[in-house]
């Protein structure tokens, strides 16, 4: 009998992905604003390097998500792999811990339809609230929120919000 992987992954092109990338053991390794800049800008350059678009992200001290399409599913763990991967290279540098496992794993989710897709955007910027990171959603600096205030205004994310509410969500939790 075959062993599956777990998480089990879905490569489908043209495909938006919610993904949720945790470091080891839970630790608090993502701890310093330049540590979490260095994880966004591998995130935003990697998703552009492999064509895809991006959309929303968040970056917490011991876990980050993004929601993205990407043109080709079989990319998706060379994306993923090539963004934990540098991160971990450069992260471990700056703390001198060479060699040091800092990403666990990856789960990842096909979007099925809009209000999937918008109840997964509002669920990531409001993850730092989640976890006691910020008061309000655009207290924090490591989310695409102020990102979308500025693009479309706070009034459209916040109609977001009531169309799609982050309610009954736990099978996305940590």
């Amino acid at each position: 009998m075959q062993k599956r992987h777990h998480p089990f992954h879905l490569y489908l092109d043209e495909a938006v992905y919610f993904v949720s990338a945790r470091v080891y053991k839970g630790e608090m390794v993502l701890n310093t604003a330049e540590k979490r800049q260095l994880v966004l800008e591998a995130i935003q350059t990697n998703i552009a390097r492999f064509k895809g678009n991006l959309y929303a992200w968040t970056i917490l001290p011991n876990h980050y998500h993004v929601l993205f399409k990407l043109p080709e599913g079989k990319e998706l763990p060379k994306l993923m792999q090539t963004i934990n991967g540098r991160c971990a290279f450069e992260i471990n540098a700056l703390d001198q811990r060479r060699g040091r496992k800092v990403f666990q794993n990856y789960w990842d989710y096909c979007i099925r339809d809009q209000k999937d897709f918008y109840t997964h955007f509002n669920y990531i910027h409001h993850n730092a609230v989640k976890h006691g990171h910020a008061k309000k959603m655009g207290d924090y600096s490591f989310s695409s929120y102020r990102y979308w205030c500025a693009r479309k205004g706070e009034n459209w994310l916040i109609s977001c919000f009531r169309e799609y509410p982050v309610v009954g969500f736990s099978e996305h939790e940590e």
